[in-house]
């Protein structure tokens, strides 16, 4: 056994679904089989049971889980501890998209101020993984948007954003001052990669988890998603106040939930530097929320 391994078998019993795992992870679906496989046979055991809907653990399997979980979180302790007596300390961000243009350098220059000899590294994750990265391992800390599964991570509001439906200028809907999801139920919508979050991936395609999805081409990154609009004619979202490029345009959504900007780390995590970000990005993003708007 090696940590790597006990870590993609942690990802499936979570999951319950090679797929979804795959997808947390950031990597296909044919490795991490192989990977558990490599794991049942070095153990003796069968861990999982396999169908077509998804895993379930065997006995072996819950007793490895509990196991595995404990060795994992040991095995951060021990990182840290050598990190900190090195005097080393990192803190790796994980970013999605747009999360961090607005307060960027303003949050950049207030965590420096505050520990300059920390540091950081920044990770920018596709549409794929909400948590860019939290759950695989891969980041302290994530500034992301809900909704998502959140079990075992804790999150911290940090802005509310109205959502608008991004259309090409020249779209008759483009004049409207305001649209709602039933003026778009003849559009193609755009759609995340299976195994993608499923309380995730429906907010950006406007419907329920579990639910129909509205069809459309498969997109993984911001850049593909406005290709699809301006090339299609495809219904996009973003946050109403995006930057968007020449040729396209956004229209307030009346009936959309807005977009949650949060703070997301591991529950269990107690790292110091993580409450310490959270509490300096807290005081960026809420200061910059009294400023006025720019014309």
């Amino acid at each position: 056994m090696d940590l790597r391994s006990l870590r993609y078998f942690v990802a499936v019993a979570e999951e319950r679904h090679f797929g979804r795992a795959a997808a947390r992870l950031h990597m296909t679906q044919p490795p991490l089989s192989r990977a558990i496989r490599q794991l049942e046979t070095d153990l003796g055991a069968l861990l999982l049971h396999r169908s077509p809907t998804g895993v379930t653990l065997t006995t072996a399997g819950a007793a490895l889980y509990d196991e595995a979980r404990a060795l994992l979180e040991q095995a951060e302790r021990v990182r840290a501890r050598v990190a900190a007596a090195a005097g080393a300390a990192t803190l790796t961000i994980g970013t999605l998209a747009d999360s961090a243009e607005q307060a960027g350098a303003r949050l950049a220059a207030a965590f420096r101020r505050r520990h300059p000899a920390v540091q950081v590294r920044v990770r920018e994750a596709d549409f794929t993984d909400p948590t860019t990265g939290l759950r695989a391992g891969l980041v302290d800390v994530a500034l992301t948007r809900e909704p998502f599964d959140d079990t075992g991570i804790t999150t911290r509001l940090l802005r509310s954003d109205p959502m608008g439906v991004v259309l090409r200028a020249d779209d008759p809907l483009a004049r409207r001052e305001m649209l709602r999801l039933s003026d778009l139920a003849d559009r193609p919508w755009f759609r995340l990669p299976d195994g993608t979050d499923p309380v995730w991936r429906a907010y950006w395609n406007a419907t329920t988890p579990g639910g129909e999805l509205r069809d459309g081409p498969v997109v993984r990154t911001v850049h593909e998603c406005l290709q699809a609009v301006l090339w299609n004619g495809t219904v996009g979202l973003a946050p109403a106040a995006h930057a968007l490029p020449e040729g396209l345009t956004s229209v307030p959504l009346a009936d959309m939930p807005p977009s949650r900007l949060v703070l997301a780390w591991n529950s269990a995590d107690a790292n110091p530097l993580i409450r310490s970000f959270t509490h300096i990005a807290t005081a960026v993003y809420r200061s910059a929320s009294r400023e006025p708007a720019r014309p």
